[in-house]
């Protein structure tokens, strides 16, 4: 449903199919004299939906800007498919198929649903004044945006964005540009996405639909998720295993029913038990 992109294959280690996915190791960030991130640990398996909660300056988005290379940590590692990205630039991240999305989706608001989504992929030829004038050159430009534009249709239709194709992204709602933002980090080609709040704003009937896809990309496509969401009962009714912070640092972790269970969490995050 989205167009190939390739990778180095060398870049795939040779523990990569007995490692999780992701490996966090230690990893910390100090802004001045406050502590983001506090030697935090964690795997995610391949495969799961992986949520990872906290209270507001938890570290949670922090968390994922160390992961992605949006910024660096102050000490730690980053393991991904069994290499150390933990001094990647963000768009190297990205090549070796670890995305992410923003709690404030940045699409482009003056073009349109479909032009957003073909502008994602990365490592698109382009057109320039020699390609425009070479035939062989001007046909790959042609061929691609074909490519492109079928494939962005394809994941339109997949996240039932497709009748708002030709609208602004300016003018969407919250929950479709959320939508929107999921289909551009689709049309990347990904193994793994880091959704952060993707549910903030989005109506009910917006929201069953997204987490439908989730769980179908999951289990058809195997793509792996970690998903920070503040909505407990999404939290405990879709995700598996689940990640605490707690300043800045890994207060427990495992399934719903062990996390529901941990006083700590209760105390700290949920106030009471989470409703069955």
């Amino acid at each position: 449903m989205t167009p190939e992109t390739t990778r180095d294959e060398a870049d795939v280690g040779p523990g990569s199919e007995t490692e999780p996915l992701l490996q966090v190791r230690d990893i910390s960030k100090r802004y001045g004299g406050i502590v983001a991130v506090d030697g935090a640990s964690f795997d995610v398996e391949q495969g799961t939906l992986t949520g990872l909660i906290g209270p507001n300056g938890a570290g949670k988005s922090t968390t994922f800007d160390l992961i992605t290379g949006n910024q660096s940590p102050d000490a730690g590692q980053v393991r991904f498919d069994g290499q150390d990205v933990t001094d990647d630039r963000p768009d190297e991240v990205a090549q070796r198929g670890l995305v992410r999305t923003f709690q404030i989706a940045r699409e482009l608001d003056e073009m349109t649903v479909l032009e957003n989504v073909m502008l994602a992929p990365r490592n698109q030829i382009g057109e320039t004044l020699w390609r425009s004038v070479v035939p062989v050159a001007r046909d790959r430009v042609v061929d691609q945006e074909r490519d492109l534009r079928e494939a962005a249709w394809e994941t339109l239709e997949f996240l039932e964005l497709d009748h708002l194709a030709g609208e602004y992204a300016g003018t969407l709602s919250g929950g479709q540009r959320k939508l929107l933002e999921l289909a551009r980090v689709l049309m990347t080609d990904p193994d793994m996405i880091l959704l952060d709040e993707p549910l903030a704003g989005v109506n009910p009937t917006l929201e069953t639909k997204l987490l439908d896809r989730l769980h179908e990309l999951r289990a058809e496509e195997g793509l792996t998720f970690l998903l920070v969401e503040h909505d407990m009962d999404v939290i405990m009714n879709h995700c598996d295993p689940v990640i605490v912070l707690h300043q800045g640092a890994v207060l427990t972790q495992g399934s719903p029913a062990e996390v529901r269970q941990d006083e700590r969490v209760l105390e700290a995050y949920l106030g009471g038990e989470v409703d069955e």
